[in-house]
């Protein structure tokens, strides 16, 4: 039982870690907090089950297909929605509660396209149940566990060792010190949306799968997601990776030890402690002052 416990909290882990880095990531670069990273989720999940289910489309081509339409959803959102109300001086809260009414219109929009019952992926593999040494494993959970940490991995390279993860690690360090060497803030920034909600949406086009897709999905996991960054220390996209799988973790062993009437409960007790007792997170990420 133990193996299954530790596949789950490692398939857990790696979709609460991907939502995460997206709040992270956008925190880091102009110290806004978004709530609609959930709804990135889902629609990663929906636009999947179209190309695939619905289209034909294999699913490998899908997943890049989705991938890279809600990269270019995100960067959109930022320079017709965020950029001119920061342009305008906007306070952030303002623009807090404007990515709270476009997470409503997004769910309202996408029950008008796909409706408001739960849909279901058909099977990714061609096999049932694997039976790894006695263990019942489904081949989808461990879809999940490569791909999210090939995710993180492949964002690690990008943000440490390509010119493009550097310019934005350094707007999001010292935005006018970027200005005066040339770096182009405003496409940063952009680029950092679009990552932010390609990466919900990969987890959703994931999780879908295993469970199914709905409008009202990405509400939990986002919230999971918003926990697990604040635990890792947030705005620090190390954080919200190790905060992720912690979660995870913490979840399933919860469900699988305790009861699964608690698990939801366990976790969430944990972001409370961590609050009150570290409220930098693991990696002390401090807060960006307004």
């Amino acid at each position: 039982m133990i193996i299954q416990v530790l596949i789950g909290g490692l398939m857990l882990g790696g979709i609460y870690a991907l939502i995460a880095l997206g709040y992270s990531l956008i925190y880091k670069a102009s110290g806004l907090l978004t709530f609609v990273q959930g709804e990135f989720f889902m629609l990663g999940a929906f636009l999947g089950l179209t190309f695939y289910e619905f289209w034909k489309i294999p699913f490998i081509v899908s997943f890049f297909i989705v991938t890279l339409i809600m990269f270019f959803f995100g960067f959109m959102i930022e320079k017709i929605i965020i950029t001119p109300m920061l342009e305008k001086k906007a306070k952030k809260i303002y623009i807090v509660l404007a990515t709270i009414g476009l997470s409503i219109t997004l769910r309202n929009v996408a029950m008008l396209i796909w409706g408001s019952t739960n849909l279901y992926f058909p099977p990714i593999f061609n096999v049932g149940i694997l039976d790894i040494h006695g263990y019942k494993v489904a081949p989808e959970a461990l879809l999940i566990i490569v791909i999210s940490l090939f995710t993180m991995s492949a964002l690690h390279f990008f943000m440490n060792r390509t010119n493009l993860g550097i310019s934005m690690k350094a707007a999001a360090q010292n935005e006018l010190a970027a200005k005066a060497l040339g770096i182009n803030v405003s496409f940063t920034r952009g680029i950092t949306w679009g990552l932010s909600a390609a990466l919900s949406s990969i987890g959703g086009i994931l999780f879908a799968p295993m469970f199914s897709a709905s409008v009202t999905m990405g509400v939990f996991p986002g919230l999971m997601g918003f926990a697990s960054a604040i635990v890792g220390g947030y705005g620090n996209m190390y954080g919200a990776m190790i905060g992720g799988l912690l979660m995870g973790f913490i979840q399933t062993f919860s469900g699988a030890f305790i009861s699964s009437l608690f698990k939801n409960f366990i976790g969430f007790v944990i972001l409370i402690l961590v609050l009150f007792i570290k409220p930098s997170g693991i990696l002390n990420e401090e807060a960006v002052e307004d």
